[in-house]
């Protein structure tokens, strides 16, 4: 059996190293001085596990009582343990312990799940997006473009505009919008051997992302209004770490909207033709809690993986959801769509800010 106060055991015990983490701080911060034993401590030197049972280096008695101790039984009271900023304090059960986090609890209501959530989204509240950059104008020759940014996924998009329609919609006076999708062969750590559409057909999942996309930017336009022509909307995922598709979606619509704004400069277009802005975002049930912006570390173990597609009035265009496994419960389905319209909020006002950045007055392209 390992001791208790021994290295290999400090490694293994996770509700010690939370309590730990305030005495490493106050060890740093004292002069360093000699111990008993003959080594220093403080200043960032190294501490063992033994170091922190042994007595106090203050000889003053009142400085050793507010030095956090460490209990012999490794249990930490929950009024002790340590709180990330934040998160919400845990219900405890009549003998003090955390209770489990039960189905549709708010995000971080248990300390050792929002932990764990938080380690995987670099600290980021479960109810915040990712650091968002939108780079209108990247790709010069296109009509609307704009590398977009969210976290660690990165996706080029342009807007072209063609004075005509597919052969299917012609003569019938209203235009069209459609979407292609792509991964660049070194979005992930490691190289694809092919590029669909090259050397092989388009895959299953390709496929269904550019319907989406399509399908989430068509809800904004009034294709009547839009005449004769059709606006292909490409995006090419540079760095994928979640959450492309959305990403995509979000900043094909600043593409669209840059777009619009070329051709009512150039006089081509003289009516308004966007009804609503639109944006999306995932939403997952992870490590027992709901969290909003999946990075791959989330999405890939999530129980519930979500991606979400709305109007900035809240209105659903789509909902993509699956189940890793156990059904999940209405209310819970409920709070992951709360949770998302919230984040698609933000992300319009993102967008907006971006359009009007780049000098396309923003109102005048809606009807």
């Amino acid at each position: 059996m390992v001791p208790w106060g021994s290295p290999r055991c400090y490694g293994r015990n996770a509700r010690f190293e939370q309590a730990a983490k305030p005495l490493r701080s106050a060890l740093a911060a004292e002069p360093a001085r000699e111990r008993p034993g003959g080594h220093d401590v403080g200043h960032g030197a190294e501490v063992d596990a033994a170091d922190f049972r042994a007595a106090p280096l203050e000889a003053d008695a009142s400085a050793a009582a507010t030095r956090p101790q460490i209990p012999k039984n490794g249990w930490i009271p929950p009024a002790k343990r340590f709180r990330c900023p934040g998160v919400s304090e845990p219900s405890t059960a009549d003998d003090g312990r955390s209770k489990p986090n039960p189905p549709g609890t708010a995000p971080g209501s248990d300390p050792s799940v929002s932990v764990h959530l938080l380690r995987k989204r670099d600290g980021r509240p479960p109810n915040v997006l990712r650091p968002v950059t939108i780079q209108c104008g990247f790709q010069r020759l296109a009509e609307g473009s704009v590398l977009y940014s969210a976290g660690g996924t990165v996706v080029l998009v342009t807007a072209s505009v063609d004075e005509t329609v597919p052969e299917w919609m012609k003569g019938r006076g209203r235009g069209w919008v459609t979407a292609e999708y792509q991964m660049h062969p070194r979005a992930n750590p490691r190289r694809r051997e092919r590029r669909d559409g090259r050397e092989r057909p388009l895959g299953g999942r390709t496929r269904e992302i550019e319907r989406l996309i399509g399908r989430a930017l068509r809800s904004a336009v009034d294709l009547d209004a839009l005449g004769e022509r059709s606006i292909t909307i490409d995006c090419d995922v540079l760095e994928a770490d979640g959450g492309t598709r959305t990403a995509a979606v979000t900043g094909g619509f600043v593409a669209l909207a840059l777009a619009l704004g070329k051709l009512r400069t150039d006089g081509r277009l003289t009516k308004a033709v966007l009804r609503d802005q639109v944006a999306a975002v995932s939403v997952g049930h992870v490590d027992g809690a709901l969290a909003l912006d999946l990075c791959y570390a989330e999405d890939s173990t999530a129980r519930v993986d979500l991606n979400l597609v709305a109007t900035a009035g809240g209105a659903i265009v789509e909902v993509q959801g699956t189940a890793e496994g156990e059904a999940v419960p209405r209310a819970e389905i409920d709070a992951m769509i709360d949770l998302g319209l919230a984040g698609i909020a933000e992300l319009c006002r993102l967008q907006r800010t971006a359009i009007e950045t780049a000098g396309v007055p923003f109102d005048p392209l809606f009807r």
